[in-house]
């Protein structure tokens, strides 16, 4: 077994928490030739990413509050093991029916790996360390989407797109072995909470009530959702409107993961130096100027690849300061219901998300001013809530005081 505080710890709870990232990019570059091989329209395809978010974000409504009884090891186990079984239901999928049954049942079986990966985070490393840790372990998950369209887009020009739906089997089933032989159980027994639907409903009317937990998670879900609606529109927008081919979408989609890593890795350098606010200010200022930018310039009808790509670059480093940050600032408070709390921010977070993405596909009109529009909306909200509900309810701080706010 791994010790709990180990870095090989950190590392398997990367592993398990990028199976978000995974199952929504690696398909991404094979999605225009999924249309065209399932004999439907982009439209159909684009709903397969929106309704994967969407029962992600159902999904984590759940899996938090059980795993707060019965630990975050066995939960994981089985939705693992779910999402096993619905990435092969994808890969062999005779329509787009089929195919969108499959990636909802992966999106309830995918939810426990970010939700419990995060709450047991807060279970081993406490309110103040916790951000580092995520911080760096985000830097690890960057991995996951800067790799994940090359591969896909290798394994579509060779193998075809279900192929992508089989690596994601194999994935699944690696770190299904893992949870069964090498990973303690991070929640201790006095930290167990009932599954009763009052005791569960008590806790999220407590965590909606917190101001911090409200400000925080809406940092996030905006910055995340400007991410979605790239993620949504993004292969339409590259491949088929400006002629890149799929490898040359993975590329420039490696080069916007870079930034993303970028940020990440200044957040956990800096965690303690700046503290958590002053770093969420000048991450969600990023957002804010990178959105706006690639929206300015889709409005002034500059359609080519590096009005997308340039700006999404400085739009994720932000978006790399803002997920690790905002993350640990809305479980600081709430040790005794951390996978409540975890499940309903990721909940929150995924909702917004799929909603952003659906509003991209809806109105898609063959360039990428709806996309970008979207970008800029999401970093513009991203600052609107740090300096209305996260900042006016204290002042920024550059102390490690400031991870015991809320």
């Amino acid at each position: 077994m791994l010790r709990l505080t180990s870095p090989a710890m950190v590392g398997v709870l990367a592993a398990l928490t990028a199976l978000g990232p995974l199952a929504t990019d690696m398909y991404l570059p094979a999605m225009p030739a999924m249309a065209e091989a399932l004999n439907t329209g982009p439209d159909q395809v684009q709903l397969t990413l929106s309704l994967y978010m969407a029962g992600f974000a159902l999904a984590q409504l759940f899996v938090g509050p059980v795993s707060d009884r019965f630990g975050r090891k066995p939960v994981m186990i089985v939705g693992f093991g779910l999402f096993l079984l619905a990435s092969l239901l994808c890969a062999f999928a005779p329509s787009v029916e089929w195919l969108l049954a499959g990636r909802f049942l992966q999106a309830l079986g995918g939810a426990a790996g970010p939700v419990l990966g995060r709450a047991a985070v807060r279970d081993i490393h406490g309110p103040v360390e916790a951000a580092r840790v995520l911080s760096y372990m985000a830097s690890t998950m960057a991995m996951a989407p800067a790799l994940a369209p090359v591969v896909g887009a290798g394994l579509l020009l060779f193998f075809g797109w279900a192929s992508v739906f089989l690596l994601l089997s194999l994935y699944a089933a690696i770190m299904l072995l893992i949870l069964v032989l090498l990973m303690p159980e991070p929640l201790p027994p006095e930290h167990r909470q009932s599954v009763a639907p009052p005791v569960i409903l008590a806790n999220y009317r407590m965590l909606l009530t917190q101001r911090s937990f409200i400000g925080y998670t809406l940092i996030n879900a905006s910055g995340f959702a400007g991410l979605f609606a790239f993620l949504s529109g993004s292969s339409f927008v590259l491949i088929e409107y400006m002629g890149l081919s799929p490898f040359q979408y993975g590329i420039g989609f490696t080069l916007i993961v870079a930034g993303f890593f970028s940020g990440t890795l200044f957040s956990g350098r800096y965690s303690h130096r700046l503290g958590r606010d002053r770093l969420l200010l000048l991450a969600t200022l990023m957002c804010a100027l990178a959105g706006t930018i690639m929206a300015g310039l889709a409005i002034a009808g500059v359609h080519a690849p590096w009005a997308v790509i340039g700006p999404h670059i400085l739009f994720l480093v932000g978006f790399g300061i803002v997920m690790p940050q905002s993350m640990a600032g809305a479980l600081a408070p709430n040790p005794q219901c951390a996978g409540s709390a975890s499940s309903l921010f990721g909940f929150l977070q995924m909702t917004i998300a799929a909603l952003g993405g659906a509003l991209v596909g809806q109105f898609h009109d063959g360039t990428s001013r709806t996309m970008a529009i979207a970008i800029g909306l999401a970093g513009v909200l991203s600052l609107l809530a740090f300096i209305g509900l996260v900042r006016s309810s204290a002042p920024v701080k550059g102390t490690p005081a400031d991870y015991r706010q809320g």
